[in-house]
Parts: C-alpha cells; sequence; structure tokens
C-alpha cells in the first residue's frame, strides 16, 4: 500500500444541478480525497515544504467548486482531478463526491480515480 493522504467530508459550497432552479441556489456537498503524494512520507525528514499541504488541496478545491455552475458532479469531479494532478505533486487521486438532493438516500454522488 502506498503512502496516502486523506481528506474526509471536505463541505463545498457551489451552485450545481441539471434543473435551473436547482443550480440558483447554493448547496453544499461533501468531497472525500484520497491522495497518493509524489514523495513518501518516509522522504520527508520533517521539512513540511516536501509534504503535501492537504490545506491548500482542500482550499484549491473549493475554488474550483466555486468558479462556475456546473450541471453534473461529473463534470466538477475531472476538473477538480485534472487541477489537483496539475498544480500539486500528486501521483494518484481517489475523488468522493456527496450530494445531498435526492430524497430518500443519505446521499447520491460518485467515486473516481485519476492519475499522472
Amino acid at each position: 500500500m502506498k503512502d496516502t493522504i486523506i481528506v474526509k467530508g471536505l463541505r463545498v459550497p457551489l451552485y450545481l444541478g441539471v434543473p435551473d432552479e436547482e443550480r440558483a441556489q447554493q448547496q453544499v456537498i461533501h468531497l472525500n480525497l484520497e491522495m497518493i503524494p509524489a514523495r513518501g512520507f518516509s522522504e520527508l525528514d520533517e521539512d513540511i515544504d516536501q509534504a503535501l499541504n492537504y490545506y491548500e488541496v482542500s482550499q484549491r478545491v473549493k475554488a474550483v467548486a466555486a468558479d462556475k455552475p456546473r450541471k453534473l458532479i461529473e463534470t466538477l469531479a475531472e476538473e477538480v482531478c485534472a487541477t489537483l494532478l496539475e498544480e500539486f505533486e500528486i501521483q494518484q487521486i481517489t475523488l468522493e463526491i456527496e450530494k445531498f438532493i435526492m430524497p430518500d438516500t443519505e446521499f447520491v454522488g460518485l467515486r473516481i480515480q485519476r492519475s499522472n
């Protein structure tokens, strides 16, 4: 198993949904991220500058989500993964999105995995 950074339950406000009326209201989704950094933990030697900064990653995810309204969580997932892989030293990312919109469910969502 490779060294992995986990961010679970990141609350992300955004405008999302197929119907115009759903997209008109801001909603909050949850994102779960599992990221395999370019450097293994044993290579860090307590040097914070060599570590994957999960706070900066989280803030970047929120900025991507806030950038524009979207109809599909699939589009958001692709954009988030592409941005993180491009801007951070990440070998592989697994992203789950949980959307709380459908009655009689805890959430609806997706999971994708992308790598450099």
